[in-house]
């Protein structure tokens, strides 16, 4: 027995009433996802120390789990530069509208999270991460005095 005539036309109807609601939908999201780009909000001190303080959290807890100590900060600064850049777009407010790409983002956030877990768990930072980490700060308040 084959497919007749109004069969056909059936599948014919279904298909399109069941295609044609998944394509406006598609292009509605594309169109919600520009508009989502447009209104991106730089971020600010409250977000950065927001996403400082949750990284050194997690540093530590991650130290303290015995995780190599280069893959838990990895992971912590990947996590900040994602943040920032999935929901700020890279902006930052203090900088006005330069958006920074995510090796300058990844490499702030490394330098910021070993700070603020050097006031949570000093203990759990190795002696050589904090010697470096105790020479840029110098060089950076050395450039900034200039």
């Amino acid at each position: 027995m084959g497919i007749n005539i109004y069969s056909k036309r059936i599948l014919k109807l279904l298909g399109t009433s069941l295609i044609l609601p998944f394509t406006l939908f598609e292009i509605n999201s594309i169109n919600k996802q520009t508009k989502a780009e447009q209104n991106l909000i730089p971020a600010s001190e409250k977000d950065l120390f927001l996403y400082r303080q949750m990284g050194a959290s997690y540093l530590c807890i991650a130290s303290k789990a015995e995780v190599d100590f280069k893959k838990g900060l990895g992971i912590a600064s990947a996590t900040f530069a994602n943040v920032i850049i999935g929901k700020h777009g890279g902006a930052i407010k203090e900088l006005g509208n330069k958006k920074l790409d995510e090796k300058r983002i990844y490499n702030a956030g490394t330098f910021q999270i070993v700070g603020s877990a050097l006031n949570i768990c000093p203990e759990s930072i190795p002696n050589n991460i904090k010697n470096d980490y105790e020479e840029r700060l110098k060089q950076l308040v050395k450039q900034n005095k200039k």
